[in-house]
């Protein structure tokens, strides 16, 4: 057992010996081979060739590279960057482009910078951005690729709004100019910006540079402008629009209880609304705004709509005389008010005639019913029945005799009149009573001087 062991070390110590030698020879001849010194970067691979290598393998050193240069090998497998978004970049071998052993110094990159076409990065070069040098964007100490690509992260010491607003600049700004904010989408933000808001700044509703916790009721941007000093609350929207201010769209007859027709149509808002618009409940009623102006103080209720109308209060044209105990008929239908109640209670106004007609010509001989005789198409037209009304039927002469020629005393009502003719014709008796007081049986009424009849 000794003698074998023994052997089999020795076979292990001229084995390794001889594989020591081989390598030796080929790390020797590889440097023998080696076509110049490696650039800066990859200096400490210079003795370690099988890092970039293999030994009649070509097509391995692609995989040896992106093996050791991770990030390059992920932009090509998500086409991120230069070597994802060019074409050849992405799909030739990497020595195609980038060769080594040129020295330290060598530059295997091979940037031009006048000609590298910027469309092939993860950053298209426009609008603004095509003037711009390289050393506006890229760092000179730091890898291109590792420039960030946001607007915020270049344009930090421009920013006026000093990072209020976030860092997407983009939503507000443009390529083309920093400080013209582009056609910012104002409808996709809680307060759609329509009509009159479209052509104000900014700045009129954002003071400050202040675009969070803005409010959006009417009267955080316009109270100074409400000329209602804040009695009506803050939903100007139910009476104004955003295409003018001044202009007033509320319908008061679809919103409320009380459509605005005639005068009430003209009239200003706070000649009613004197106080709070939501708190202070107004009542329908025409007394409830022109108790002032009630002239009846009260007498004759608050029903005032019943008499008067909307375009005028001083005229009373709705009252239908017709349903109360005086119906206006004849002449009585064209005069004014004021003619026959010269109270304004009205109610005390006395409905017979005298109370307003003066009896000048029978000075009150035949009453004061009026009406027997007088009807209110005229005056003059007296339609009393002598023949219907009483046991006294005028005929012949009688006709044509004044009322007063028979009833001679001031009030007919009182006087009991005879129906015998020596009662009226005693003093026109040429006979003295001779021949009694039966005058009929000789005269007619035609003409007392005749004799028409003999007993």
């Amino acid at each position: 057992m000794g003698r074998r062991l023994r052997r089999a070390v020795a076979i292990g110590i001229v084995a390794a010996g001889a594989a020591a030698s081989i390598g030796r020879s080929q790390n020797v001849f590889e440097r023998l081979v080696t076509p110049g010194p490696l650039i800066a970067g990859h200096a400490k691979l210079e003795k370690l060739c099988s890092e970039c290598h293999e030994p009649f393998s070509r097509s391995s050193q692609t995989r040896l590279c992106l093996a050791c240069h991770k990030e390059i090998a992920t932009d090509r497998s998500k086409g991120e960057r230069f070597h994802g978004h060019h074409p050849l970049a992405r799909a030739q071998e990497c020595n195609q482009c980038h060769t080594d052993h040129k020295g330290r110094d060598a530059d295997i990159v091979q940037l031009d910078r006048e000609t590298f076409n910027h469309a092939f990065t993860n950053f298209a070069l426009r609008e603004a951005h095509k003037v711009v040098g390289c050393a506006g964007c890229h760092a000179p100490t730091a890898r291109f690729r590792d420039t960030p690509g946001r607007c915020f992260d270049c344009h930090r010491a421009d920013d006026p709004h000093q990072g209020r607003l976030g860092e997407a600049c983009g939503d507000c700004h443009a390529e083309a100019a920093w400080r013209l904010p582009r056609s910012f989408d104002h409808d996709k933000t809680r307060f759609p910006v329509r009509n009159a808001h479209r052509t104000i700044a900014c700045t009129a509703c954002h003071l400050g540079e202040r675009y969070t916790g803005i409010g959006m009721e009417c009267t955080d941007c316009h109270k100074i402008q409400d000329v209602h000093a804040g009695r009506y609350g803050t939903r100007c929207e139910s009476c104004h629009d955003d295409t003018k201010w001044a202009k007033i769209r509320f319908n008061h007859g679809k919103a409320t209880k009380f459509p605005l027709n005639a005068a009430h149509a003209q009239v200003r808002c706070d000649s009613c609304h004197t106080g709070d618009l939501y708190q202070d409940k107004l009542t329908t009623t025409c007394v409830s705004c022109h108790r002032k102006d009630d002239r009846h103080a009260g007498l004759l209720g608050n029903r005032c709509e019943r008499c008067h109308r909307e375009d005028s209060w001083r005229r009373a044209e709705l009252f239908d005389h017709d349903v109360a105990r005086f119906p206006l008929i004849g002449l009585h239908a064209v005069v004014s008010c004021e003619d026959c109640h010269r109270s304004l209670r009205f109610r005390d106004t006395s409905m017979t005639c005298a109370s307003c007609h003066a009896d000048r010509r029978h000075e009150g001989r035949l009453g004061r019913n009026c009406a027997l005789c007088h009807n209110p198409n005229g005056w003059n037209r007296w339609r009393f029945d002598h023949t219907a009304r009483t046991r006294f039927p005028l005929t012949g002469a009688h006709r044509g005799l004044d009322c007063q020629a028979c009833h001679t005393t001031k009030n007919v009502a009182t006087m009991a009149l005879g129906t015998d003719c020596y009662g009226c014709h005693r003093g026109d008796d040429v006979h003295n009573g001779t021949f009694g007081r039966a005058c009929e049986r000789c005269h007619t009424t035609a003409s007392f001087a005749q004799i028409g009849r003999r007993p």
